[in-house]
């Protein structure tokens, strides 16, 4: 049951994001919105190999996800950090 109501969440989180990303242009917020879809935890670097993005790129959208909620930070570090959906 538990497992049940986490998929629902991540998909009601995956709609919710859908839309919040909708303005945003090129194949990145797509790729990573999966990838936070299909792992509990991700890094950049887990995120940049996944996507095939430029750590740039990824680090911009997740800057950007993360001042709108939509995703959290989770170690509490400047280095080494993982992120989560913000469910």
């Amino acid at each position: 049951m538990t497992a049940m109501r986490h998929l629902d969440d991540i998909e009601a989180w995956a709609t919710r994001a859908e839309v919040e990303m909708t303005p945003l242009s090129g194949k990145t917020p797509p790729a990573l919105r999966t990838v936070l879809i299909e792992w509990p935890l991700v890094s950049a670097p887990m995120a940049e190999v996944l996507t095939g993005a430029s750590r740039a790129a990824i680090q911009r959208n997740l800057g950007w996800m993360e001042a709108r909620g939509l995703i959290r930070e989770v170690t509490g570090q400047g280095r080494f950090r993982m992120w989560r959906a913000a469910i």
